[in-house]
């Protein structure tokens, strides 16, 4: 039985983690037994989430956790793809998890109001007396990993700006297919739903958050893969499963 560890279902989300999510959406698409539990910074072979446990053996990061499924079960996410579609593929989700991912961040941690709606509810376990202090520290900690990435050094507006081009981008290329790559499902569907429904997620307002649900295709789409791999969270953010 494969093990995935992850933050839990939180906001209306799969998981907090967009990563989590994308992980979580390819065991789904597998159809492998798994199962989920609390995941330990401490016991993550990358001190990151998400990782899986299978068969004794710890691996991180959605990515190598794709390719293991490949390799291990002989799971093809990419069936029927050409090479060049492939290709499309790894940039679109590279441009999801490298660029999209540090605007809502940037969204969710440094304003302080979606701080509020969101991330403090993680310290609720921290002592009260100390938790000010931890949380002060973990948003410094985001804060510079924003600004190394490059994403922290804009300014707000510009943030919004660049994440939406993201959307667009994204919302330009899917068109009127059913799923990102045609008519069913591939792996590029996992990254890119677990991201932009992280986008989406109506917990937190903002110009990206509107530019997400924006556009029709994009919450049809979400709607699409909610409907067939978590049917038990129902309706996101006026995301129908249209045709």
């Amino acid at each position: 039985m494969i093990t995935l560890f992850g933050s839990g279902p939180n906001f209306g989300l799969p998981d907090a983690s967009p990563f989590v999510t994308k992980a979580e959406t390819l065991l789904r698409m597998s159809k492998l037994p798994f199962e989920k539990a609390p995941m330990s910074f401490s016991k993550a072979p990358k001190g990151k989430i998400p990782y899986i446990e299978d068969d004794g053996e710890l691996l991180g990061d959605s990515t190598f956790i794709r390719w293991h499924l490949e390799k291990k079960y002989g799971v093809d996410f990419d069936k029927g793809l050409t090479s060049e579609q492939r290709a499309t593929a790894w940039a679109f989700e590279k441009m999801a998890e490298d660029h999209l991912y540090w605007a809502v961040v940037h969204v969710r941690w440094m304003d302080e109001a979606n701080f509020n709606r969101g991330p403090r509810e993680f310290f609720k376990a921290a002592p009260a007396v100390i938790r000010p202090l931890v949380v002060a520290m973990v948003r410094r900690r985001v804060s510079k990993s924003l600004h190394g990435h490059g994403m922290g050094r804009h300014s707000p507006k510009e943030i919004i700006e660049l994440g939406s081009h993201s959307l667009q981008a994204i919302a330009d290329y899917l068109g009127s297919r059913l799923f990102f790559m045609g008519t069913e499902p591939t792996g590029a569907d996992a990254t890119i739903f677990a991201f932009v429904v992280s986008a989406m997620c109506p917990v937190f307002k903002s110009p990206l958050q509107e530019a997400a649900v924006s556009h029709d295709n994009l919450r049809h789409f979400v709607g699409r893969m909610i409907a067939r791999f978590y049917p038990e969270l129902g309706e996101l953010a006026g995301c129908k499963a249209a045709a």
